[in-house]
């Protein structure tokens, strides 16, 4: 035999002699859960605590989203987004802040009962981040349409924040509650009448009205963006060096009307007044570098907007979960 061959079986024999050995089964990959995650978020402005709460998603096709620009161009937008050309999906973020004298949450989500089975899930996540509507101190409203004002009832028709204070903006009560307007509003949009002074209802006695440029509370201003609806408002929160601002529906989502500020929102009120607020607030932001919660923003919904060419690019913040 050759001493190559010796070798080969040398080396060979330790492996021919090692008895079978059964694995162990692999862990078996646990099921998709049915049920979603919470979905919360925690930043710090200066010593003030912020908390982004997901209240869901709806989705609408595409077609007739934009009106001022024909479906090929939206698609292109989207298409540079890697978001679906055959219709959008719109997520809903609310913002919480406390101050340490003040939990404050900015509009209030489509409460427990909405039109569709993906949204209504900001109590259950308000729970999770250990959010108590019964601690809520003051509810501030952007604007009044039903995916902000709904949850303000909770599922006995009562106030959903029962302790809360409740500042309107002074123009967008001015409209939605003289119904002599509703001829005079675009016809989609006349239902909002009777919705919002529904949901209002309960707040009346400790309801207060705001014009713009107000400090609504200490380091919160009102900062006017009409167009959206006759009396949108976005909120501006400082504490020290650090800013916040609200933008509220001044952009729905900033893939599409961040990038394309030019494009009219089929949601919008007065479009060419909304275009011109989302230039005038977006221009302050980006030019100061404040960061920006967005109400139908992907969640967490936080981040900047950094100018580019004609329009802006929305840049998420780094993900921290320090507080």
């Amino acid at each position: 035999m050759s001493r190559f061959r010796r070798r080969s079986l040398f080396l060979a024999a330790p492996l021919l002699a090692t008895p079978f050995v059964a694995r162990a089964p692999l862990a078996q990959t646990p099921p998709l859960q049915a049920a979603p995650v919470p979905g919360f978020y925690r930043f710090k402005v200066g010593s003030f605590t912020v908390t982004t709460v997901h209240d869901g998603f709806f989705a609408r096709p595409l077609e007739g989203f934009v009106r001022n620009a024909p479906l090929a161009d939206v698609q292109a937008v989207l298409r540079e987004a890697f978001l679906p050309q055959d219709r959008i999906m719109i997520p809903i973020t609310i913002t919480f802040l406390d101050t340490g004298r003040d939990l404050i949450i900015f509009d209030a989500g489509n409460g427990v009962t909405p039109a569709s089975a993906t949204m209504g899930r900001m109590i259950a996540n308000m729970r999770a981040a250990g959010l108590d509507p019964a601690k809520v101190t003051r509810v501030v409203m952007s604007h009044f349409h039903p995916d902000h004002v709904n949850g303000l009832l909770n599922a006995e028709g009562a106030a959903a924040f029962p302790n809360a204070e409740l500042i309107v903006p002074e123009v967008e009560m001015a409209w939605w509650g003289d119904t002599t307007n509703e001829t005079r509003s675009p016809e989609g949009q006349r239902a909002f009448f009777a919705n919002s002074a529904r949901r209002l209802a309960p707040y009346a006695a400790r309801m207060r009205r705001v014009g713009p440029d107000i400090e609504i509370a200490p380091g919160v201003r009102s900062v006017a963006a009409y167009g959206h609806t006759p009396g949108h408002t976005c909120y501006h929160i400082a504490d020290g060096a650090e800013q916040l601002m609200l933008l509220a529906d001044t952009s729905n989502r900033p893939e599409i009307f961040a990038r394309r500020p030019d494009f009219h929102l089929i949601f919008d009120f007065d479009a060419v007044t909304a275009e011109a607020s989302r230039r005038r607030i977006f221009d302050r932001v980006a030019a100061d570098r404040i960061r920006i919660t967005g109400y139908h923003f992907p969640f967490p919904a936080n981040g900047y907007l950094a100018k580019e060419g004609n329009g802006y690019r929305f840049v998420a913040a780094d993900w921290s979960g320090a507080v």
